[in-house]
């Protein structure tokens, strides 16, 4: 799997391709990371007893859309783990947008 939307080509960096090693080469937040791994080990998990790909493949789409925007802007995610820290801490919820306007925003279509 390493056709790229052409959508997602308008900008200078390119984005990662849509395999594992890809999208966690391009996780640069230690917080993406670690939860990257976590995650590919309990899907693993899931497909090992269920013999179903279709939780794997969810998985890779769903980290390639956070690795794009780890690329196309990693100060971004950074602020959003800082805040997400914040709110679990009992601070203010802050008001924004949904995250799928800010993905459309970054050039990366959900």
């Amino acid at each position: 799997m390493t056709a790229q939307p052409h959508d997602f080509m308008s900008g200078e960096t390119p984005l990662p391709e849509k395999n594992l090693r890809a999208i966690r080469s391009a996780l640069i937040i230690p917080q993406d990371r670690e939860a990257f791994d976590a995650g590919l080990k309990a899907v693993l998990d899931e497909v090992r007893v269920n013999l179903d790909l279709g939780a794997l493949n969810a998985f890779i789409h769903r980290w390639w859309i956070s690795a794009c925007d780890s690329v196309r802007d990693p100060e971004g995610r950074q602020r959003m783990h800082e805040r997400a820290e914040q709110v679990l801490a009992g601070g203010p919820r802050p008001e924004g947008k949904p995250w799928r306007e800010i993905l459309a925003a970054r050039g990366i279509d959900v």
